[in-house]
């Protein structure tokens, strides 16, 4: 086999033949590389809901479903925190005067009431087509205990404990959202209604019998009492969820969902506004986000749009989300337009075969690479000139040659805790003469050099970067479980589960 430097040695040894030849410059060697995928997650049952201040009229790059078990895990989450407010409910102190058969005016106290047991032993979360999620809470009991005091006959006083339990209370509220003065959600309860059902308080200790007399009396007032506290713990619930919606897992992304950018890294941001309002039927929630790439603070749109695309009718995960090939081109896009999708190859990266000559390549794409979708495949194509340079004894460098490269890579994409991760493998590439500063001669004597070259020097760099994986949003301490990911055509399909944490 003809080494790459004894090839490129021979090709110099032509050089000084022809003094006389343009050079082509050299810029600045910076690291090659390929950003395959910065992908949008969201999941919160609350964050889906009612979305506003939307573009209209565009595809979206991104797609999401949060499915019925989705929502299921999210009623889970609620009942816990308003299981967790009703715990804290405080009674205001009741007091007032009755008048009671054979005793007279009685002047009445009920003090220091707090919870001792809760139970929300029934719940359900469901979707409202075209508004929003209902929660609805039934059965669900409380018992408290307080003290109790009372004076009569002007100077007879009496006290006590009493026990409180409150039975079949009902809880139904319509949750929607907003946005506040920066685009970001917040969530808001649209309706609250809360029903006690039955209550039953037991005296304890001193003139028990007394307050006996006038017990549905004092029934009622402690119903009354009761469900205004219920709604307001429910909305105060509610409305601790916004802190959490605002807190996302790294620094690559600052903001949460709607109207925002997300800086990716010197080179890039990501656009995950809304492209139109969700879609809210009876067994999921699908929404719409552009999921375009930009260069930072260079809002240029690419030379191509997004298709439209239809996710398919699966519900065995929580969520389910698909990112268009238009997402991953436009960051092609982008990276191409920054300049930095180039690379310098030298005799140490490939191994040093001729002792007498150090040879340079300079590897740089000519245009986005194009990334396309069919099932079960992933293909990237690029379009590239390879720009071979002698290295003299002074340093200096000799153009040999200019090659048009032209190869594609298969691609596995994996998601690896809150990443999506990769690696590539190449497929083909052809090769043709450019421009020669050695005179003609036959470009297939190279091929196998530069398979050696693509396979041990290119495909290494981009591979570690894709190792790396790129962050997917998250909300608080959420994690990913069970999640696999499918390429269908013209876009990925990741189907997960979701956890939270703390």
């Amino acid at each position: 086999m003809v080494s790459f430097t004894q090839c490129c040695c021979q090709l110099a040894s032509r050089q000084f033949k022809h003094p006389d030849r343009k050079r082509p410059s050299i810029g600045t060697s910076q690291q090659f590389k390929i950003i395959v995928l910065e992908m949008m997650f969201l999941w919160c049952v609350l964050v889906l809901v009612n979305l506003v201040s939307v573009a209209t009229d565009t595809n979206a790059g991104v797609k999401v479903r949060l499915t019925q078990k989705g929502l299921e895990y999210g009623r889970q989450i609620a009942i816990a925190s308003i299981q967790q407010k009703l715990r804290t409910i405080q009674l205001q102190d009741i007091s007032g005067t009755e008048r009671v058969k054979a005793v007279g005016k009685v002047q009445y106290s009920f003090t220091g009431l707090q919870v001792v047991n809760l139970g929300l032993p029934k719940s359900a979360l469901r979707l409202v087509p075209g508004t929003g999620v209902m929660l609805s809470i039934d059965n669900v009991y409380i018992n408290l205990r307080g003290n109790w005091r009372v004076k009569y006959f002007r100077f007879i006083r009496n006290s006590g404990s009493f026990d409180l339990s409150v039975n079949e209370l009902t809880i139904s509220t319509t949750i929607v959202i907003t946005s506040d003065n920066t685009g970001r959600p917040m969530v808001s309860v649209k309706t609250c209604a809360a029903t006690v059902g039955s209550v039953k308080v037991k005296f304890h200790g001193g003139a028990s019998w007394l307050y006996n007399l006038f017990r549905s009396f004092i029934n009622k007032a402690l119903r009354n009492a009761l469900q205004k506290k219920i709604c307001p713990l429910v909305i105060r619930s509610i409305a601790d969820t916004n802190p959490h919606l605002k807190t996302l897992n790294g620094d690559m992304i600052n903001y949460v969902l709607i109207t925002v950018l997300a800086k990716v890294d010197q080179y890039a941001e990501i656009e995950y506004s809304m492209v139109g309002s969700p879609v809210i039927s009876n067994t999921f929630i699908d929404l719409g986000l552009k999921g375009e790439f930009y260069n930072i603070g260079q809002h240029e749109e690419p030379p191509f749009s997004p298709k439209p695309f239809s996710l398919p009718t699966q519900d065995t995960k929580m969520l389910y989300f698909g990112v268009s090939a238009f997402s991953i081109n436009s960051a092609g896009f982008v990276y191409q337009t920054a300049g930095v999708l180039r690379l310098s190859i030298t005799d140490d990266m490939i191994g040093k075969m001729y002792p007498d000559l150090m040879v340079k390549l300079l590897v740089e794409t000519v245009k986005e690479p194009l990334v396309t979708f069919e099932p079960n495949n992933m293909t990237v194509q690029a379009s590239s000139t390879v720009t071979a340079y002698a290295i003299q004894p002074n340093s200096t460098l000799s153009p040999l040659f200019v090659l048009n490269l032209e190869g594609s890579v298969s691609a596995h994409i994996y998601v690896t805790e809150l990443k999506l991760a990769g690696n590539v493998t190449l497929n083909k590439f052809k090769m043709s003469v450019a421009e020669s500063y050695v005179g003609p001669f036959q470009v297939a004597f190279l091929d196998t050099i530069f398979t050696v070259v693509l396979r041990v020097a290119v495909l290494p760099l981009v591979n570690a970067r894709l190792r790396e994986g790129f962050p997917l949003p998250a909300i608080g301490k959420m994690q990913l479980v069970n999640s696999q990911l499918q390429v269908l055509k013209d876009y990925l399909l990741i189907g997960t589960d979701v956890q939270f944490n703390g």
